[in-house]
């Protein structure tokens, strides 16, 4: 299990090293973030009260399709030189590149999330009011279900020619329920505290989506490989 656990620490760290030198995909997510947030909040008057109500459903839109583009580019890394192929012929257990990944994922779409939710909140003139603990936990949760599914689906899909559009027809009927969820909790976090419990069972819902779909990828991953 250290070894599972080390190996998988050397791959995320070897994915975070990669980008810290390039700066390739963080740079191209942040970009697509700020393009999202620029035209609507010239969209829509930040001055209207209403405007608060899409605010939620923004902050899942650019997690959602910032993570695309970093789950993409993830495995297509990985074949270049087959990189890929040296994995799964070496010693490593094929959850620990599964779980490595999903770590190196997970920490860029938390870096562009810390940058765009900010600027975001500035540019709509959105002063808040809500639960900040659980609003933390809500946006982990969320995140981490969509990136353990849609890492899992990126391996599968890297191999075939037409990746980037076979990765989102994968994967959006799959994370639907945690993405529903998310958006529900974050709306009730942000603008409507009252109905604090819904918004806790909304968190229970995204926590059981995560422990199961993270198990299943986790031990399913190793056959993934082998398509």
């Amino acid at each position: 299990m250290n070894n599972l656990f080390r190996a998988a620490f050397i791959i995320a760290g070897k994915d975070l090293y990669s980008e810290w030198k390039t700066k390739q995909v963080v740079t191209t997510m942040l970009i697509f973030s700020g393009l999202v947030i620029v035209t609507f909040s010239f969209a829509f008057d930040p001055s209207n009260n209403a405007v608060r109500a899409i605010i939620p459903g923004l902050i899942w839109v650019i997690t959602i399709f910032s993570a695309i583009l970093g789950l993409n580019r993830s495995f297509l890394s990985e074949t270049k030189n087959d990189n890929l192929y040296g994995m799964i012929v070496s010693p490593t257990d094929p959850s620990s590149i599964y779980l490595g990944k999903v770590i190196g994922n997970f920490i860029f779409v938390l870096i562009v999330q810390l940058i765009s939710i900010p600027v975001l909140f500035l540019l709509f003139d959105f002063r808040f009011f809500g639960h900040l603990p659980l609003f933390i936990i809500v946006v982990v949760l969320g995140t981490f279900g969509f990136i353990s599914v849609g890492t899992f689906l990126a391996g599968l899909a890297a191999n075939s020619k037409s990746s980037e559009m076979l990765l989102p027809i994968l994967l959006f009927p799959i994370v639907s329920p945690i993405i529903i969820a998310a958006v529900q909790a974050t709306k009730i976090l942000l603008i409507d505290l009252e109905q604090i419990s819904s918004a806790i069972s909304w968190m229970q819902l995204m926590g059981a989506y995560n422990l199961i779909f993270f198990v299943l990828c986790f031990i399913l991953f190793e056959y993934v490989l082998e398509v």
